[in-house]
């Protein structure tokens, strides 16, 4: 059965994703020094603003980021667009650079390619953080940029002026080169400390004479900005346990819980086994504004299970929870879910896996579960190319309650798997407990069943997942057009299938008609 092998724009002039597969419709190739910078003071909260979790404009209710990274805006195509969707029906914004106050729309920015939500500014608003790894920046094709764009009771960009995260410009200093795609990835959040934090990936950053081995932005504070630079070779907090080599592109998936931040670098080679990969922890705790390095785990670290081959691509996706034990007074642990997309199977090749590990305070890990479609009693069957964890996504519904299988749960995007007739890369999102068997209540979410959208070929249901209080978000932006949709489903499933409860379509409920890859992602 083929498969096409795409990289991220770049790689045909720096061969910067080699070996990693990375699925995509044809449209969409998927796949320093710093120091402090004062903010303008800020209220401990804004009139109006009520601190619920994803809520742009203070009114209580959730409200949904939905990218669209390829649409077409003032005539400049993949220029990308992220449309708001307020919770309470109170309308929808249609952000784009103009809008969001970051410079112009220009064909090939992805305005939108990774999103990120958190309470930049503690104002009980919540903020939309948004990357543009594809922007040229001073003549530097593709060195990208993040934009914060602040909510307030009027909404988002109706209050204060974002803020603008470009290498060479205040607050960051380095400088901006060609292909470093910074804003390629994001992960955002509030320390267990209370501290508000955003870390931005660049995974295509030269350092030194080492092609694309990639970099993480650290900021954090409010009203006082700090700001670290994360590499392999970072020794402010302590040495990074891993070292800089080429094409690592360390900074490709971050995750992170109030306890923990995790990187991943999919092309990190163990020894001569090339795109085996790793991932990084780091706690909050900063030195010159720099995390503190805890551990890496990869497949022939002590006690991980499974083996480093070429082309696994461990940590292609990452996501993190935080977990408590039973009879812990406090969270302080996270739970750490790993894909491993280009994992070989005896059943056959690029089949996909993922590693969940659980990680203490100091940094230990213990890995909980192994999963894939042969694990006992889960569904499916893994096959040739399923790339079964190419996307993961996670969520704990009680964080402050003793962790169980029940409110713990974990979503595995399978794109590449085809369905029972035939229809190639139809594509399916799985749904596990992310403690206990993973067998014990997992459920299949499939386009033409559970997903509403009509099933196709060459949908890769699972490229777009994410979620929250509300739910998990199941975003559908290939296949046929009139299939683009966003889907949110509740975390918890019951019998042998499920129903969205919310459906967010282009031309319905005020969400403009247009959509070129409506849903890639989805906050």
């Amino acid at each position: 059965m083929s498969r096409t092998t795409f990289a991220p724009r770049g790689a045909v002039r720096r061969h910067a994703l080699r070996g990693s597969v990375v699925l995509s419709a044809a449209a969409l190739a998927l796949a320093l020094t710093a120091g402090s910078a004062p903010l303008a003071s800020q209220a401990a909260a804004a009139t109006g603003c009520a601190g619920a979790e994803a809520d742009f404009n203070g009114d209580g209710i959730r409200d949904t980021a939905i990218a669209d990274p390829e649409a077409t805006v003032n005539g400049a195509s993949k220029a990308g667009v992220v449309h708001i969707v307020y919770g309470g029906g109170k309308g929808v914004l249609e952000l784009t650079q103009e809008a969001a106050k970051s410079g112009g729309s220009e064909a090939g920015d992805t305005f939108g390619y990774s999103l990120a939500v958190y309470d930049a500014d503690l104002d009980g608003c919540a903020d939309l953080a948004i990357g543009i790894p594809y922007e040229d920046v001073g003549g530097h094709t593709d060195a990208g940029r993040a934009v914060v764009v602040y909510g307030s009771p009027a909404g988002l960009a109706a209050g204060k002026a974002s803020i603008q995260y470009v290498q060479g410009a205040a607050p960051l200093s380095g400088a901006a080169e060609a292909d470093d795609w910074m804003g390629y990835s994001l992960a955002a959040g509030t320390s267990s400390t209370g501290v508000p934090f955003l870390a931005i990936g660049a995974p295509g950053e030269d350092l030194g004479t080492t092609p694309d081995a990639g970099s993480v932005i650290y900021a954090s504070g409010s009203p006082t900005l700090s700001i670290g630079i994360i590499t392999q070779d970072t020794a402010t907090a302590g040495a990074v346990p891993d070292t800089v080599e080429p094409y690592d592109r360390f900074g490709t998936a971050i995750a992170a819980t109030p306890t923990h931040l995790a990187i991943s670098a999919p092309g990190e080679a163990q020894d001569t086994i090339v795109d085996a990969g790793s991932v990084t922890t780091f706690s909050h705790t900063l030195v010159s504004g720099v995390p503190t390095p805890l551990n890496v785990i990869h497949q022939d670290a002590p006690n991980v299970f499974g083996a480093c081959e070429a082309g696994d691509g461990f940590g292609t996706s990452i996501t993190a929870v935080p977990y408590r034990a039973e009879g812990a007074t406090s969270t302080t642990e996270s739970l750490l879910a790993v894909g491993i997309p280009g994992e070989d199977l005896s059943t056959g090749a690029d089949a996909g896996a993922v590693q969940v590990f659980k990680l203490n305070a100091a940094g230990a890990y213990t890995e909980l579960a192994w999963i894939d479609q042969n694990v006992t009693d889960v569904g499916g069957a893994a096959e040739p190319g399923d790339h079964f964890g190419q996307r993961v996504a996670a969520f704990n519904t009680a964080p402050t309650s003793t962790s169980t299988a029940a409110n713990v749960r974990l979503a595995v995007g399978v794109p590449g798997e085809d369905a029972a007739n035939g229809v190639v890369d139809r594509g399916i999102v799985q749904m596990f407990p992310m403690v206990g068997a993973p067998g014990a209540s997992d459920k299949i979410l499939e386009p033409g069943s559970e997903i509403p959208t009509p099933m196709a070929p060459r949908e890769y249901a699972g490229m777009s997942i994410g979620g929250g209080t509300a739910g998990l978000y199941i975003g559908m932006p290939y296949g046929p057009i009139e299939g683009r949709a966003v889907y949110l489903f509740p975390w918890t499933i019951s019998g042998t299938g499920g129903a969205p409860i919310e459906t967010f379509k282009p031309g319905q409920g005020g969400i403009p008609a247009e959509a070129k890859t409506f849903g890639a992602v989805v906050r």
